[in-house]
Formats: structure tokens, C-alpha cells, sequence
């Protein structure tokens, strides 16, 4: 049990005392460019599909007469 309690206690004294937590305008800057890298991948995977989608289009109609 007190290897249990000394646990505990070490690990609220990282999390109080050693962790440095960031800013709220850190998480505010952080949020924004998460945001906009997950539109720009999400963009970038549409334009991806549209263009395969032609081409395959394409081929199967090349292929199918």
C-alpha cells in the first residue's frame, strides 16, 4: 500500500510542479494550425480522388467497347 501512496504522490508532484503546460494562447495558436493542416490534407486528398475517379472513368470506358 505504500509503494501505491508514494506512486500517487510522485506523480501529482510531476504533474503540479514539473510539467509545463502550455499558455492559452499556445493552445489557441496550436488549435488554429491543426485546423488548418487538417483542411489543407483533406483538400489535397479530394483533389486526389477527383483525379483518380477521371481516370478510371477513363479507362474503363477506353477498355469496356
Amino acid at each position: 500500500m505504500n509503494k501505491i501512496k508514494e506512486y500517487l504522490r510522485l506523480s501529482t508532484d510531476e504533474l503540479v510542479n514539473k510539467v509545463s503546460w502550455p499558455t492559452w494562447e499556445d493552445l489557441q495558436e496550436s488549435t488554429v494550425i491543426v485546423m488548418v493542416a487538417s483542411l489543407l490534407i483533406a483538400f489535397v486528398i479530394y483533389i486526389i480522388d477527383i483525379i483518380s475517379s477521371g481516370s478510371l472513368g477513363f479507362f474503363y470506358q477506353i477498355f469496356q467497347s
